[in-house]
């Protein structure tokens, strides 16, 4: 694919989301920050029956062009594809830079798969909160950050501390 059409689909996905907006009956509402650039993305997220697939995904926030739609094209992927959860926790951060066009976010890595590691953090809630509530353990704190970016309770303050 061109460079040229590459950023018309980011465009797109920016000035038209997919899956945009609160998720009625959501099971996880994660937040997740960019400390460096002040975006913040929440998603939700409602897992199926079977606590493998997913029902339900999506997400809101604010910032910059590239993590907006990277946000948008990501959910269009994991319902488009009927991902289970176990499928979305394998993406890899790369190959999500290079979907969204290398040359075009490589100078914005952390932009490019805030919303990829933001819905990571959510499954990953989901799946402990579904293996806490089987053992009946109370639940605990929120996920354990990765480099550079923010998920869970204060999540959007720390992204948008200057």
């Amino acid at each position: 694919m061109d460079r040229q059409l590459q950023i018309q689909i980011l465009l797109d996905h920016y000035q038209n989301p997919r899956h945009s907006g609160a998720l009625e009956e959501a099971d996880v509402e994660m937040p997740g920050g960019n400390p460096g650039c002040g975006d913040v993305v929440t998603v939700y997220l409602k897992g199926a029956g079977d606590h493998e697939h997913i029902e339900g995904v999506s997400y809101e926030g604010e910032g910059c062009t590239i993590s907006m739609a990277a946000s948008s094209m990501l959910l269009e992927q994991v319902v488009a594809g009927n991902m289970t959860m176990d499928e979305v926790l394998e993406l890899d951060y790369n190959e999500m830079m290079d979907q969204l066009g290398r040359q075009i976010v490589a100078s914005r890595p952390k932009c490019a798969t805030l919303g990829l590691g933001t819905l990571k953090a959510a499954i990953r809630k989901y799946q402990r909160d579904k293996r806490l509530d089987a053992a009946g353990v109370p639940r605990s704190q929120g996920p354990v950050p990765e480099e550079g970016l923010v998920f869970g309770e204060g999540a959007t303050e720390a992204a948008k501390k200057d």
